[in-house]
């Protein structure tokens, strides 16, 4: 390999972001384990107290945080990826179903901007290129945002050979 293109080689990053979910599925069975344990004892003591009916309730509260986990496990497994190479930056995002949408910048016209919103303090990432704005890392917190900016554009700046 010449050293062009070991050069080049080096100068491609990848970002691959992910949403954060603290609870594995692991702890997803015993979280449920205890609910369903609670709820099934607590509808034993209403059915020997005589008011049968609402056990039902029980196991639709069971069912209910079931499906809202499981929305949540779904929407966790989208992400985005940031590739960055000396011609291009390759922002491609896949949503939970798999579906793919990626947009292309100019490496030497792109640039990242971390702006803050006055009303609730919140900030958010844009990937910004001749008028044109890209937001992405919606699902980061506002500290994995902060963190990531000054890093893309390092990046960045490393891809077009830049010397800092």
């Amino acid at each position: 390999m010449d050293e062009n293109a070991l050069a080049t080689q080096s100068r491609h990053q990848q970002f691959i972001l992910h949403p954060h979910r603290s609870l594995t599925p692991r702890g997803f069975m015993i979280v449920m384990a205890a609910i369903g344990a609670v709820s099934f004892a607590a509808g034993v003591m209403f059915v020997l107290m005589g008011a049968w009916p609402v056990t039902g309730f029980f196991g639709l509260d069971v069912g209910l945080i079931y499906w809202a986990f499981k929305a949540n496990f779904r929407s966790g497994r989208m992400f985005e990826t940031i590739d960055v190479t000396p011609q291009s930056l390759t922002l491609t995002r896949v949503d939970p179903k798999g579906h793919r949408q990626s947009f292309d910048f100019n490496s030497y016209w792109v640039r990242v901007r971390l702006t803050q919103d006055a009303a609730d303090g919140r900030n958010s990432l844009r990937l910004a290129m001749h008028g044109r704005e890209v937001p992405f890392g919606q699902f980061l917190t506002d500290d994995e945002r902060a963190e990531l900016a000054p890093a893309l554009t390092h990046a960045i700046l490393a891809a077009r050979g830049a010397h800092f």
